[in-house]
């Protein structure tokens, strides 16, 4: 490979990134309501030459350069959340704006760049006959990630019948190269209890006590040691082998935590005891944790037991419409997945990095204060298509994208240009990387 001739049609590309980023940005996109999105992608991949087009039947915008059997896939999920208080933006979410060195505008860095960068990488493996025998590129804009990481891509393995060799996922990833992250999954707890006149509390059985109890015991189980008198062992126990024999990639991926994100009941007024209440937990799980085992350690705390059959303790399950109006129910949970740091894909991509970029993460001069001193290969904070790809299925799955965490559903999100052309220039050099 040329690798400078690689770099310099990725700089050429600079502008036309540029535009067609801030073309999909201009309309809102969120979860559910991604079709203005997806439209102006499909089109600019038509433009550019890709050799096929498709929209499925959820939704997502598929391209692929080449013919052939053999998938090389990137993914970038192409929803984004809201806006949240217009007064936090220091400018128009969806018009933005661009600088000699940044892009604005909600999106951008999460993760609609990713879609851009993949789309012009494919162009240069095309126009540079960098796509290697026997396979072809996929860049795919997947729908719903927002509301149910992961959704897309069990659509696209199980109903469009896809399934890569890899998969490039191209969240941001702050210059670095990304190989895992914490699972997360979405628990109910619920209470029963019997309601009576607020003026005689004792003669009902009041839920919103009960659910204190549990509530003290979740918080225990996140915020506790793992000594041997302790009765409910913190979850940062799995970081010891002793109790988790993956407990070296959970080192790297860092403790699981639980926390409760909302809390509801039922009384027959406010002059009653509540006769029923419920909480909803965020779980982040490290490598050695499924959701049976999360299930599992929420139905042996002392109060949950206390309670018996008053307590019931399950798993949320996803079923709202995509913006094509298809249904794909799915329970939410997120598994965590990490790819071996030895691992093919991780090692063809740091080399493809290497030879393009150096052994350090690059950036706009301004990112650097945060980027200088992280390694090169890392993780994420947060949750990706990955817990499909690979969590689910098995699929290898690496992270390197334009933007950063940080924008990530923030006020007044923006990316950097020259992280669209640093990935840009990797993705084309990946696939030739890979093979050799």
């Amino acid at each position: 490979m040329d690798y400078n001739k690689i770099k310099e049609a990725a700089n050429g590309y600079e502008k036309e990134m540029t535009a067609f980023l801030r073309a999909i940005v201009k309309n809102p996109g969120e979860s559910c309501d991604e079709e203005a999105h997806i439209t102006t992608i499909a089109n600019e991949m038509k433009k550019v030459g890709f050799d096929e087009v498709i929209i499925d039947p959820q939704g997502n915008v598929i391209g692929f350069m080449g013919t052939g059997d053999k998938i090389i896939a990137f993914d970038a999920h192409i929803d984004t959340v809201g806006i949240g208080n217009i007064e936090n933006w220091d400018f128009d979410p969806y018009e933005g704006y661009e600088n000699e060195t940044e892009i604005g505008g909600r999106g951008v860095s999460d993760q609609c760049g990713g879609i851009v960068s993949g789309v012009y990488g494919a162009k240069i493996m095309k126009e540079q006959n960098l796509i290697p025998d026997g396979y072809k590129i996929m860049v795919v804009g997947t729908v719903q990630e927002e509301d149910c990481d992961g959704l897309c891509w069990q659509y696209i393995i199980n109903e469009d019948k896809i399934r890569p060799e890899f998969v490039v996922s191209t969240e941001p990833t702050d210059g670095g190269i990304y190989r895992g992250q914490r699972g997360r999954m979405e628990i109910r707890v619920d209470v029963k209890g019997v309601s009576c006149h607020g003026s005689a509390p004792e003669r009902g059985d009041n839920a919103i006590y009960k659910m204190a109890d549990i509530i003290n015991d979740i918080r225990a189980l996140n915020n506790n040691g793992s000594g041997e008198s302790t009765e409910i062992k913190g979850l940062v126990r799995m970081l010891e082998e002793k109790y988790n024999p993956e407990f070296e990639e959970a080192n790297f991926l860092g403790r699981g935590t639980v926390t409760v994100s909302q809390i509801f009941y039922t009384s027959p007024s406010r002059c009653a005891v509540a006769d029923s209440c419920a909480i909803s937990l965020d779980r982040r799980m490290t490598a050695g944790e499924t959701w049976e085992s999360c299930l599992e350690e929420i139905r042996q705390l002392p109060a949950v037991k206390k309670y018996g059959d008053d307590v019931t303790v399950s798993m949320y399950n996803y079923d709202r419409p995509s913006y094509k109006n298809l249904v794909y129910e799915i329970e939410c949970y997120f598994p965590t997945w990490v790819i071996p740091k030895d691992h093919k894909v991780t090692k063809a991509l740091e080399d493809a990095y290497k030879a393009l970029y150096g052994e350090k993460r690059i950036g706009a001069p301004v990112t650097m204060a945060l980027r200088g001193d992280k390694p090169m290969t890392d993780k994420w904070t947060f949750s990706t298509n990955g817990v499909s790809i690979m969590g689910r299925n098995g699929i290898p799955c690496i992270g390197f994208g334009p933007g950063a965490e940080a924008e990530a559903h923030a006020p007044n999100e923006k990316t950097w240009k020259q992280d669209l052309v640093t990935c840009a220039a990797t993705y084309a050099a990946l696939p030739l990387s890979y093979v050799k």
